[in-house]
């Protein structure tokens, strides 16, 4: 729907393809425990709908691109988070070319897809409990416009790429032939990612360091594809296409990075509040479970812990190279965005010379949806993150993240997180 799909597979055949697997959910989005289709919401695009509905919001239609700046106020979407693929491979891939490629545009919650032509815009919602929900908004004058769900979209955004959850992802894409027949083919990146393997399909403006990556050039080619080679670099996309119709001439470097941090960790919440709910129903409901599934179930909850924490903490993120510079002015905006601790400090300020993050723990620790897990499940987040952070962890791995680095997130944690459990107050060592 959004960033790029590589195949789309029946929720029969998701269901078949994980049944092996320990790091995906592998139950049904139907399963009494998790009621995806016929759940409440309260994701903040199901909340904007509401407004619209009663009159106290009011959507402003352009010629040009219909809602789409009218919605990015009403959601506080910046203009600046702008990121702009050209791959085919999308429901709209008839209309994506290099010429006329796709906006994508995303806050910590929400993601508004547009596509210059096309007859939708298309919204995705962290919804705190049910996971990400799809919406579409018609491309039409109306005095109440209406955001409509589209569980369609889970033909892609369910899968391994997702954790088996609905979710979402930042493809990129190989370069592959102009024969009809030719396939595409890529693979999902996050913050572990190497920058060399990122980004095939998208453009990238800004400064990347020393380090080359895959954006800027063709993905369909004539004859044999090569991969590998150059890519530009370009400060804007304003000499590449006709940008009249898009809101910036920018698809920042820096908004591409903090969006494929938080397409994975969106995934991992919404996973770990599943496979924790499944586990207390099966606890709750012996006859609907054997001793086997339900000691599975309990793995699972285990497992998925590590890797939320792992993940929050960018134990495993992929090294920088020489300073990465942002061209759309998103990195100031997205730096100064509060929380702040007593010092100044926050969660959400940028390094970019050694990593992403200046202090490396995910600033989605403060969404609606890490707050809405079950007690059990953040709990053991929280126990996760201490050892961790207190240095009592003696695995090497956890050696990247240097004693001031765990003191300051302690402290930063201390003055904004309200639920931090107590033992937090202790010193890290």
């Amino acid at each position: 729907m959004f960033v790029g799909v590589l195949a789309v597979v029946t929720c029969a055949g998701v269901a078949a393809l994980f049944a092996q697997r320990r790091d995906a959910f592998v139950a049904s989005r139907d399963h009494p425990a998790i009621a995806y289709a016929r759940g409440p919401v309260t994701d903040p695009v199901f909340q904007l709908n509401r407004r619209i509905q009663n009159g106290t919001v009011r959507l402003q239609f352009d010629p040009a691109n219909g809602y789409l700046r009218s919605v990015l106020a009403a959601l506080d979407v910046p203009i600046e988070s702008q990121s702009l693929v050209f791959s085919e491979t999308s429901l709209e891939a008839k209309l994506i070319n290099p010429r006329n490629p796709r906006a994508v545009y995303f806050g910590d919650t929400v993601s508004v897809g547009w596509v210059h032509g096309s007859d939708a815009l298309e919204l995705a919602a962290q919804d705190p409990v049910q996971g990400v929900i799809f919406y579409t908004l018609a491309h039409a004058p109306a005095d109440k416009p209406k955001l409509t769900r589209d569980d369609s979209c889970l033909g892609c955004h369910l899968s391994w790429d997702t954790l088996g959850v609905p979710g979402l992802f930042v493809l990129s894409t190989f370069p592959m032939s102009d024969d009809k027949n030719a396939y595409a083919n890529g693979f999902v990146s996050d913050h572990r990612s190497p920058l060399a393997e990122r980004w095939g399909g998208w453009y990238v403006t800004g400064t990347p360091g020393s380090l080359r990556h895959m954006g800027n050039v063709p993905v369909i080619v004539h004859g044999t594809p090569k991969q590998g080679g150059g890519s530009p670099t370009l400060a804007s996309i304003e000499n590449r296409f006709d940008t009249k119709s898009y809101l910036s001439p920018y698809s920042d470097i820096v908004a591409l990075m903090v969006l494929e941090h938080q397409t994975r960790m969106t995934n991992l919440l919404t996973r770990m509040g599943w496979e924790t709910r499944l586990a207390a129903y099966q606890r709750s409901n012996a006859a609907d479970a054997t001793p086997r599934q339900r000691d599975d179930a309990a793995a699972r909850v285990r497992e998925t812990v590590n890797d939320v924490v792992d993940y929050l903490l960018f134990v495993d993120e992929a090294p920088f190279a020489g300073t990465i510079k942002g061209s759309s002015g998103f990195a100031e905006k997205f730096s100064s965005r509060t929380p702040r601790d007593s010092k100044g400090r926050s969660l959400r300020q940028l390094d970019l010379d050694r990593r992403l993050m200046r202090y490396p723990c995910s600033y989605m620790i403060y969404t609606a949806a890490f707050d809405a897990l079950p007690p059990e499940a953040k709990d053991a987040i929280y126990q996760r993150m201490w050892r961790i952070l207190s240095g009592k962890e003696a695995d090497k791995r956890y050696a990247v993240l240097s004693r001031a680095d765990r003191e300051a997130i302690v402290e930063i944690l201390r003055d904004t997180k309200k639920d931090l459990p107590a033992y937090f107050q202790a010193a890290a060592h």
